[in-house]
C-alpha cells in the first residue's frame, strides 16, 4: 500500500494537471464545451497508454542499451528536480511544454494527442518517473499498483479537465499558483529520494 501511495502521488505531482489547465483552456478557447471534454478524454487515454508502455518496456530498453538502474535513477532525479524548481516558482517547466508548443496548439483544430497528451501530460518527467517506479517494483503486486496508479492519475487528470471545461470558478489563478508551489516541494523531495536510492545501490551512502 505504501508503494501504491508513492506511485500515485509521484505521478499526480509530475503530471500536474492543474498547472496544465490554463494552457488547455487557452488552446481550446474557440471550442465548445463538448469538444473540449472530448479532447481532454482522448488526451488522458493516450497519455495513460503511453505511460503504461514505458512502465512495462522501459527497463528492458535501457538494459539493452547498457544503462544501469542507478544511472537512470540519477538522470531521472535531475529531470524531476528541474521541473520541481520551476513549479516552486509557479512556472510550467519547459520539459513539459514550451511556449511554442502552446502557441502551435492554439492554431490546431485538435490538440488532444499533441501537445496535450504528449508532452504536457506524458512528458519526459512522467516517462522517467514510471520507469523509475517500475525499477523499484520488486513484486507483481507492486507492478499492479503502479499500473493502476498510472490509470488513476490519468483519470484524475481527466476529471480536472472536465471541471475546468465546464467553467469551474474555484480554479482561480491564485489557487493554481499555490497548488503548483506545494506540488513542486513534494516533487523535489521525490527527486532527492530517487537520487538517494541510486547512491545507496552504489553503496556510496547508507541508511541507519
Amino acid at each position: 500500500m505504501e508503494y501504491g501511495l508513492l506511485a500515485l502521488s509521484s505521478l499526480l505531482v509530475i503530471i500536474d494537471p492543474l498547472a496544465t489547465v490554463p494552457a488547455f483552456l487557452a488552446m481550446t478557447a474557440h471550442d465548445s464545451t463538448e469538444n473540449r471534454i472530448r479532447m481532454a478524454r482522448l488526451a488522458c487515454q493516450v497519455a495513460a497508454v503511453l505511460l503504461l508502455v514505458f512502465a512495462i518496456t522501459g527497463q528492458w530498453v535501457f538494459r539493452f542499451l547498457g544503462i544501469t538502474m542507478p544511472a537512470l535513477q540519477m538522470a531521472g532525479s535531475v529531470i524531476l528536480l528541474l521541473i520541481a524548481l520551476d513549479m516552486v516558482r509557479a512556472e510550467r517547466s519547459k520539459t513539459q511544454e514550451t511556449r511554442e508548443e502552446v502557441q502551435a496548439g492554439m492554431a490546431k483544430e485538435d490538440i488532444a494527442i499533441t501537445p496535450l497528451a504528449v508532452p504536457m501530460l506524458a512528458g519526459p518527467g512522467a516517462i522517467s518517473t514510471v520507469i523509475l517506479l517500475q525499477g523499484e517494483a520488486d513484486s507483481w503486486l507492486k507492478r499492479g499498483l503502479l499500473y493502476a496508479s498510472v490509470v488513476m492519475a490519468c483519470a484524475l487528470s481527466y476529471l480536472v479537465f472536465l471541471i475546468s471545461a465546464r467553467g469551474a470558478r474555484w480554479l482561480s489563478p491564485i489557487f493554481l499558483r499555490v497548488t503548483t508551489r506545494v506540488m513542486g516541494m513534494i516533487l523535489a523531495a521525490i527527486a532527492m529520494q530517487f537520487l538517494l536510492n541510486a547512491l545507496k545501490e552504489l553503496k556510496l551512502v547508507s541508511f541507519g
